[in-house]
Order: structure tokens, then C-alpha cells, then sequence
């Protein structure tokens, strides 16, 4: 058994995404981050780092794992799935999977931070992060207009940049003209397994058309951020 301390972000999507496209039984350990549960002690105890998501390995002798990539990695080894063995294989994978840490998730959290979060609006610098958004978008577009996924086979590389990319509204930045980055965007969507896996530890997808959930989130996320 797999226990899954998460919140609802694109970070805690990616680890039940992948959970649920993996089909491994687990449990959801919701963290309330709004409330600061992420820095109690208990939660320190498996990530130092205070931050979602993290789990725990019941059937490894409780092993724990932080940092959304390295669970997504961990997860695939563990399973022999959605992450090629072969060494070049691995390599691509990983290579976008760094591509999403390193700078697609960057990127989008501070679009957020500026464009939704912070009590000031600096015009300068929410167009510095929309528009590094919009050019590694174009990035995945390009990569995209001859390949059906973003390495060789569906993997985990997908998950974790669709589990970013899908919430572009948020962030404020434009897809228009990205036929490429659409086409996948759609295809993903359609996943079972990512439809679920979105939805833990609970739904959110009304966030962009209700105001007063707006609200609330936005008051939530500016909390996080004095924590």
C-alpha cells in the first residue's frame, strides 16, 4: 500500500495521476496547505522540505519519497512501466520530465504568484514569467508537430507536463496558434486514468468559471504563501 500526502496542485496531480495510470492501490493523505499542514512535524518526518506531494511506501519498509519527480520516477521503476528501460530510452523521458521541473512548473507557480496571487500587480514581471510560459509552450509545440508524445512512447514525461500545461488559464497565458500542443492536450484529457487522477484529493475544475471558488483559492494560495 502506497500512502499519498497531497493537495489539490498540478505537483499533487502528478503523483496520482500516476498512481491511477498505474493502477497501484493507494491512499490519500490530504494536506491541507492553506492551514499549514505541510510544515508539521509528522509531515517534516517524510519530506524535510515541507511541500506536496510526498508518499510512502507501505510494502517498501516505509519508504519515503519527496520531490513530485523523483515519486514519478520511483513509482515507474517500482512498476517496470511508463519509463523505458533502455538507457537512451530512459534518457528522453527524463530529459522532459526535467523539462517540466526545470522550467514549464517554475515558470507557471510564478505566472501565479504574480498575475493571481500577489496583492501588488507588476506588470513587468507577470509578463516576464507569462511570457517565458508562452515561449515553452512553443517548445512542447514544436517537439510535438512530429511526435506523437513527448519521447518515444506515452510515459511519464507526459504526465507531468500536461499535469502543468492544462492549467494554463490560471496562469494567463495564451495557447492560441498551438495546434501541436492542442492536439495533445486533447488526447490527454481523454485519459481514464488522468480524468481520476485530477480529481484527488478533490475536484477543482471549477475554479476557472466560479468566482467565488476563484476567491477563496486565491485567498488560500496568498496564506500558503506567509507559511
Amino acid at each position: 500500500m502506497i500512502e499519498l500526502y497531497t493537495a489539490p496542485t498540478p505537483n499533487g496531480h502528478k503523483a496520482s495521476c500516476v498512481l491511477e495510470e498505474l493502477g497501484l492501490e493507494y491512499e490519500v493523505k490530504p494536506i491541507n496547505i492553506s492551514e499549514g499542514d505541510q510544515h508539521t512535524p509528522e509531515f517534516r518526518a517524510i519530506n524535510p522540505n515541507g511541500r506536496i506531494p510526498a508518499i510512502v511506501d507501505r510494502d517498501a519498509g516505509n519508504l519515503a519519497v519527496f520531490e513530485s519527480g523523483a515519486i514519478m520516477i520511483y513509482l515507474a521503476e517500482k512498476t517496470g512501466k511508463l519509463l523505458p528501460s533502455d538507457i537512451a530510452g530512459r534518457s528522453r523521458v527524463i530529459q522532459w520530465v526535467m523539462f517540466q521541473m526545470g522550467g514549464i512548473g517554475p515558470m507557471m507557480g510564478q505566472a501565479n504568484v504574480f498575475f493571481r496571487y500577489f496583492p501588488e500587480k507588476l506588470q513587468p514581471a507577470i509578463d516576464r514569467y507569462q511570457n517565458e510560459c508562452r515561449r515553452l509552450f512553443e517548445v512542447l509545440d514544436s517537439h510535438l508537430a512530429d511526435n506523437e508524445w513527448l519521447a518515444d512512447d506515452y510515459s511519464i514525461a507526459d504526465i507531468a507536463n500536461w499535469c502543468w500545461v492544462r492549467t494554463y488559464k490560471w496562469s494567463g497565458v495564451s495557447r492560441d496558434g498551438l495546434e501541436n500542443l492542442d492536439r495533445w492536450l486533447g488526447v490527454m484529457k481523454e485519459r481514464p486514468a488522468l480524468q481520476k487522477g485530477v480529481q484527488v484529493p478533490v475536484v477543482v475544475e471549477s475554479l476557472l468559471n466560479d468566482e467565488k471558488a476563484q476567491e477563496e483559492f486565491k485567498k488560500n494560495a496568498q496564506k500558503s504563501l506567509q507559511t
